[in-house]
């Protein structure tokens, strides 16, 4: 059943309330209050995460929507920081400076292309649709912002420091750049689903986290750039992984982890402990029974002492030993 056409513009509605919250991050930086520009790039991501999500639920999705979408993306994500640290610091340097801002948008403008001819492809593996090719542009808009954010959580955006250096800055403005156009595979919050054992403690740790956000905001905001980051090795990991597994392609995501232990893979990398034996030079020395064994008769044997005349009756290969040539009787 198709959604009544007010409740198909609902998204859209979204999707322009994210644009206009990027464009107000450039206004409140153009009078100096980067802290509400933060917080309006932080809004305008949260609404971008969520015009999709309600566009499928509604089943409202619409060519016009994703081009929307993009452009949204591109001012938000793209313009709107660029002139935010370009007022906060880049400034400083110049022509440079500008350069520097320039070339962050402009790969922005290219990873929301690329996007969108990727949509179109059909002729991609099943597992591609858990990643994101390179870091997404809400993401990559935030963590350019890094070190601004680092300073207004420190307490003072003005206040000098390395991370605050023109230098710096620009470095790590093109560094962020770099990885909105890489192919490097970040996951897709997407496709995470939570177990319904879960669900208690993810509201319990929603709940901690909005305590954390509106008592220490731009340091929880700190926090979750630096551990999006961390997360990026793990992502290619498991990239390579998958590529390299096409029969678990179909399997979803949280039967994988038992299939790879049904098949034998090793946690950390350890090996699995040896069962039934001694190790060291005991282990040369002695063997422990097996179960159809008599521990009693072999300790027996092993203590009888053996005379010059008498034959022995030692168990050698029980206790893996080779016998003595000396104790050997004499050749009939």
């Amino acid at each position: 059943m198709a959604s009544p056409p007010a409740v198909r513009l609902l998204p859209n509605a979204i999707t322009v309330l994210a644009m206009c919250s990027g464009l107000s991050a450039s206004y409140f930086a153009l009078g100096g209050r980067f802290d509400f520009a933060i917080g309006a790039i932080a809004v305008a991501a949260v609404l971008d995460s969520l015009d999709g999500r309600i566009a499928r639920l509604l089943d409202a999705t619409s060519r016009m929507g994703a081009e929307l979408d993009s452009l949204s993306d591109a001012i938000a994500f793209g313009v709107a920081p660029a002139l935010v640290l370009y007022l906060w610091k880049l400034e400083d340097g110049g022509r440079g400076g500008w350069i520097v801002a320039l070339i962050f948008a402009v790969c922005i403008i290219l990873r929301l292309a690329r996007f969108n001819t990727l949509i179109d492809d059909v002729e991609q593996p099943p597992y591609h649709k858990e990643f994101f090719v390179g870091v997404p542009s809400p993401a990559g808009g935030l963590l350019a912002l890094l070190p601004l954010i680092l300073s207004l959580a420190i307490g003072d955006a003005e206040r000098t420091g390395w991370w605050t250096h023109q230098l710096v800055v620009s470095a790590w403005t093109i560094t962020v750049g770099a990885l909105l156009i890489s192919r490097v595979p970040t996951l897709s919050v997407k496709t995470i689903r939570v177990p319904a054992r879960w669900i208690a403690v993810l509201l319990i740790g929603v709940a901690v986290l909005a305590a954390t956000v509106i008592t220490y905001p731009f340091w929880a905001l700190a926090a979750a750039m630096v551990v999006y980051l961390l997360h990026v090795p793990y992502a290619v990991w498991r990239h390579h992984w998958l590529a390299g597994h096409p029969e678990e392609w179909d399997v979803p995501a949280h039967e994988r982890r038992a299939i790879r232990r049904q098949h034998g893979a090793r946690r950390l990398g350890l090996r699995p402990p040896l069962r039934r034996r001694v190790a060291g030079a005991a282990r040369r020395a002695v063997r422990l029974p097996r179960r159809e064994e008599n521990p009693v008769d072999v300790v027996r044997a092993v203590r009888m002492p053996t005379g010059s005349g008498a034959r022995s009756t030692r168990r050698w290969r029980r206790i893996g030993l080779r016998r003595d040539q000396t104790n050997r009787p004499a050749d009939r």
